[in-house]
């Protein structure tokens, strides 16, 4: 396994167990200080870690892995490797709290994503944002890594905030997560004109809400 992530906590160590955990996952070019922002917007009840990718980069910031960004390209075999690296440490700290649930932005939403492909199990929820989900047919390694299958038996809860104008992501993009979602997950959509590749106070209301309604207080 790579080191051991740079973690922002929400919670001192003595406070998290018995939690409901939620993974934030920054975006491309970002760090882990990022989305820790968004916390005092979210339910109190939670606790957040906000994780550094792995990768820094020479001007500043930090990445999942290699990206393309004007054709958002990658190598798979980087993908699957830093998704496995992530899953480690998760694994190391999900014992000591009631549930995990994973809110990816960008970059990060596509992290979430393929960790809920490979362990459809493991996930109370996820949350993406200005993202996209990896296609497994553009690259060699994947395919047989995602058990898609037995994510649309789970229908683990999915809440998917964009923009219908985001300049960042290719609509091909947006047109594979699309279908692959309405047919793997319980998909909650919403689109928040003026949001841009970016996120809006509503948006995390929102989110707020759906956190508390499909992991505090299921049905």
């Amino acid at each position: 396994m790579s080191a051991t992530p740079h973690v922002a906590w929400s919670r001192e160590p003595e406070d998290r167990a018995g939690t409901p955990l939620v993974v934030l996952l920054h975006g491309y070019g970002s760090h882990e200080q990022d989305l820790i922002g968004l916390v005092p917007g979210l339910p109190a009840d939670f606790t957040y870690a906000s994780v550094r990718a792995p990768v820094e980069m020479e001007f500043g910031g930090y990445t999942w892995f290699d990206l393309d960004v004007e054709r958002l390209a990658y190598s798979s075999s980087a993908a699957r490797a830093a998704v496995e690296d992530l899953w480690e440490w998760i694994a190391s700290v999900k014992d000591q709290h009631s549930s995990v649930t994973l809110l990816g932005f960008s970059m990060g939403m596509a992290m979430a994503t393929s960790l809920l492909r490979s362990r459809p199990e493991d996930f109370a929820a996820v949350v993406g944002l200005s993202g996209f989900a990896v296609d497994p047919t553009r690259g060699e390694g994947l395919e047989d890594y995602f058990d898609d299958e037995a994510l649309a038996a789970a229908k683990v809860p999915f809440f998917w905030g964009r923009d219908q104008e985001d300049p960042i992501i290719p609509s091909e993009h947006v047109e594979y997560t699309h279908s692959w979602a309405t047919k793997t997950v319980k998909l909650t959509k919403v689109l928040y004109a003026g949001a841009g590749h970016g996120v809006v106070p509503q948006e995390i209301s929102h989110v707020g809400e759906f956190l508390t309604h499909i992991v505090l207080n299921p049905r």
